[in-house]
């Protein structure tokens, strides 16, 4: 049984914040089919409140990972029309038993990511 699992923490660099209330949707891609896992949205901290991919269904593959965030920048009153949407970031897990942690930096004009810990 695999003991890795999946996590993110989203921060708007332009507020200096935590990015609370952003859907964030998971999925797994096979060749040319895309699955959806999970959907979830983050919580006052810019986490969600359980794991993006729990151990229990952790495997192995390529995912995608769309932060929205142009519904979060909408809500927090930037400029129509927006420059950033949504935010697919595609990534690979090869390790089952590692702690994959995915984090977003954002700002109205652009976005950064890196394997966290």
């Amino acid at each position: 049984m695999a003991n890795g699992y999946l996590t993110t923490h989203v921060l708007d660099t332009a507020l200096g914040l935590p990015a609370a209330g952003m859907t964030v949707v998971l999925f797994r891609l096979d060749g040319l089919t895309r699955t959806e896992l999970r959907r979830l949205v983050t919580n006052a901290d810019g986490r969600t409140d359980e794991q993006i991919l729990p151990a229990a269904e952790f495997a192995t593959g390529t995912y995608e990972l769309e932060f929205h965030a142009g519904d979060y920048l909408d809500a927090a009153g930037d400029a129509e029309p927006r420059f950033l949407d949504v935010i697919p970031l595609r990534f690979g897990i090869s390790d089952v038993d590692a702690h994959y942690h995915v984090p977003l930096l954002l700002s109205p004009f652009g976005y950064s990511t890196y394997r966290g810990s």
